[in-house]
């Protein structure tokens, strides 16, 4: 059947070979998605590896495209090659081509027609440690939904103003590491690139910055502009720029604090770090700088309440009509979405019920009768969760009784301190002699002690069975007094009943 449908066009096409691209122009749409089922798996490219949609050639040293390419292929990746150039047509019949990576290959320029027929699916392209030269404006007007561009580490001097102009859908672009002096900063102003978030032009030859451009780009491209490690020269309103950059918090900046710096007069050889040096940059505080900044805003809301946003538009006329951009990327016409957005003829913007996901940054647009847009207003809405009265009650009465709890303890420790001396435990009294000891010891009391004993009022004896002695005992006012204190329950004496004898 499809042999019969190509007759008659001067072309012949089997099932068996390779279709060219020029068949599948003539084949509709159902016969050529059940051919390209066919021929899915059994056209991969000699030394190449083909992983259901994805073919991979790398490091084959490929000077040309290969001729054979299933056209099922979504990620093709022919980069550390020794490709010089992409021919006219040369990546046609890849329909489904959602990537491509020609990165470490010796392309010098792209001719016209270079991504002619790989469809409009085309979103990741990567063209990084080439060398290029120039961008011109043809390189990418094929590439309509493309989304990431890299180009980092080639020899660009230049990129032409219409380059960018047709790639609405750029959210990354990476051009590092080049040769670039200046860059078409007007070329994506207002909101020609609603979805860019980074424009990386770090490590290049960038003398000065055409700041009156910059400052009037979207928060979110301003918030994603990598300018490290240029060749800038020492400016106030470069600094001013950099120092409000840092106190929003921008990544660009904060993360890269020690890659910015200028240079003292354009001289190479005095490089002074924009971010740590403010003693170089005393003046710029005072009144006089050039710059002057528009005014942003910042909205804080609590979750379920209404949020009007105000449209503060710069352009006069009567036949205004206005568009809103939400974080999200949801373009808001009027009258808005019924459900949760509402948008009045003045360009209010009414969120009916906040929710904490509707925080971010509200962009509004102001459109006259020539479709002209002009970048307005920009406004930064946080939305808080609400607490309830009874987390509020439970906070506030457990810092009260925190604050008692302490304020007693304070109390006990200055009025109630410990006892000095009344309250301590008084020593006990020495125990009474025993009838049975006096007894014993009384007779002997004027008597002076025989010699060989041990010391005054001690008798050893001969027959001696005494584990402790017993203490010395002296005679004071005709009563026995305690020479030594015993401490109770650690004297035991065990006493042996001896003959008393007398002089």
């Amino acid at each position: 059947m499809i042999k019969k449908h190509l007759q008659g066009t001067g072309f012949s096409c089997s099932v068996s070979s390779l279709i060219p691209a020029y068949c599948l122009a003539w084949l509709g749409p159902p016969t050529r998605d059940s051919l390209l089922f066919q021929l899915a798996g059994g056209s991969c490219p000699p030394g190449c590896l083909c992983a259901s949609d994805i073919l991979t050639c790398v490091s084959q040293g490929l000077e040309q495209l290969p001729s054979q390419m299933p056209v099922t292929t979504a990620v093709l990746d022919l980069s550390h090659n020794r490709l010089t150039q992409l021919e006219d047509g040369g990546l046609a019949g890849l329909l489904r081509l959602n990537a491509l990576r020609l990165a470490h290959n010796r392309l010098a320029r792209l001719l016209n027609g270079a991504f002619r027929g790989v469809g409009r699916g085309l979103r990741h392209l990567d063209l990084s440690s080439n060398e290029l030269h120039v961008i011109e404006h043809h390189y990418f007007q094929d590439l309509g939904v493309l989304e990431e561009l890299l180009l980092f580490n080639n020899r660009i001097v230049r990129i032409e103003s219409r380059a960018l102009i047709g790639l609405s859908h750029l959210r990354k672009v990476y051009l590092s590491h080049n040769r670039l002096t200046d860059f078409p900063f007007f070329s994506i102003k207002g909101h020609s690139h609603p979805f860019l978030r980074t424009l990386d032009l770090s490590s290049n030859r960038l003398p000065r910055l055409p700041l009156e451009d910059i400052t009037v780009l979207p928060v979110s491209v301003q918030s994603g502009l990598f300018l490290h490690n240029n060749t800038l020269i020492c400016d106030c309103d470069l600094y001013t720029v950099l120092r409000r950059w840092e106190k929003q918090g921008f990544g660009s900046v904060r993360d890269y604090r020690e890659q910015h710096t200028c240079l003292v007069y354009g001289e190479h050889r005095v490089s002074v770090h924009f971010l740590h040096n403010s003693r170089f940059f005393e003046n710029c505080t005072l009144p006089g700088s050039s710059l002057t900044w528009e005014p942003g805003a910042n909205l804080l809301a609590s979750a379920g309440d209404p949020v009007l946003l105000d449209c503060l538009t710069s352009i006069d006329g009567k036949s205004l009509s206005y568009l809103w951009v939400s974080p999200s990327q949801e373009y808001i016409a009027p009258p808005g979405n019924n459900q949760t957005l509402r948008l009045f003829p003045n360009g209010s913007l009414l969120i009916q019920a906040a929710q904490t996901e509707d925080s971010g940054i509200y962009m509004c647009m102001a459109v006259d009768r020539m479709q002209l847009y002009n970048r307005t207003w920009e406004v930064n809405v946080t939305v808080v969760s609400r607490r309830s009265p009874a987390d509020s009650f439970n906070t506030g009465f457990t810092t009260l009784l925190g604050c008692v709890v302490s304020l007693v303890l304070v109390l006990m420790y200055l009025y109630l301190t410990p006892c000095r001396c009344w309250c301590r435990t008084r020593p006990p009294l020495p125990p009474a002699p025993s009838p049975i000891s006096e007894q014993i010891t009384q007779p002997n009391l004027h008597k002076s002690p025989p010699s060989g004993t041990e010391g005054p009022g001690r008798k050893p004896g001969t027959n001696k069975h005494v584990v402790f002695l017993e203490p010395l005992r002296e005679v004071q006012n005709g009563r026995l007094r305690a020479s030594l204190m015993p401490e109770p329950k650690s004297i035991s004496s065990f006493f042996v009943e001896e003959p008393l004898t007398t002089g």
